[in-house]
């Protein structure tokens, strides 16, 4: 059984490292027969910065790229190279500047250098969110909404947090233990303490404010959708 322990956190109040906690959970009952680092998408945005779009002209030698200025939060204004066709002044956008590596969900991580495109000078990369593991888009640069701070980690402007994940050796009779609010509830009881139940007092069945409609097409084999 796979439990987060960022998700144990929001059922009671952990000052234990991950390694700490698992020394417990195994003295416990609750064997633990690995502990594993996982990151919510590959590379966790290491290195990534929110920027801001100064100028957006037509590179003077490609019809498909464009040679913006950046505002990337550092002591100079970057040059970047672009072909995203949604690319323009004044947007927020996630810069990976020289030396930072990126991530995208096909093909092999690459570092960032700087080069010359096309006889101008690029120090960086404006990204798309399937070039960094954060959507499958490649449409366009990613836009960020204005109130987005420039030079502020991309990690933490999206709240990238690594986790761990203790994989437990649950016995046929803890039942009881098989889910995070039951380990959370033995952690409890270890420290003397007690759980936070999620609040769920703004919850209402009839609530139909989804951002997609859901219909039941066959309300014998599905009587409702939750």
């Amino acid at each position: 059984m796979k439990i987060s322990y960022n998700w144990l956190k929001q059922f009671l109040q952990i000052s234990q490292t991950p390694q700490e906690l698992s020394l417990i959970l195994t003295n416990i009952g609750l064997e633990v027969e690995s502990l594993d680092r996982v990151q919510p998408v590959v590379g966790g945005l290491e290195g990534l910065v929110i920027g801001e779009v100064l100028t957006c002209v037509q590179h003077p030698n490609a019809d498909r790229l464009r040679v913006t200025t950046v505002n990337a939060g550092g002591s100079e204004v970057l040059q970047i190279v672009c072909g995203a066709p949604n690319v323009a002044a004044g947007q927020k956008v996630v810069v990976a500047p020289v030396g930072a590596m990126v991530f995208p969900n096909e093909g092999e991580p690459f570092k960032i250098n700087k080069s010359k495109i096309r006889g101008e000078v690029s120090e960086g990369m404006l990204c798309a969110e399937d070039e960094i593991g954060l959507g499958v888009s490649h449409a366009g640069i990613m836009v960020l909404p204005e109130d987005a701070t420039i030079g502020a980690a991309a990690k933490d402007y999206f709240k990238m947090e690594d986790d761990f994940v203790f994989e437990i050796g649950l016995t046929p009779n803890r039942a009881d233990a098989a889910s995070h609010l039951g380990v959370a509830r033995d952690l409890a009881a270890y420290f003397k303490t007690t759980v936070t139940l999620p609040e769920v007092s703004a919850f209402d069945i009839k609530d139909e404010s989804l951002a997609i409609a859901v219909t039941v097409e066959d309300a014998l084999a599905c009587p409702r959708y939750s």
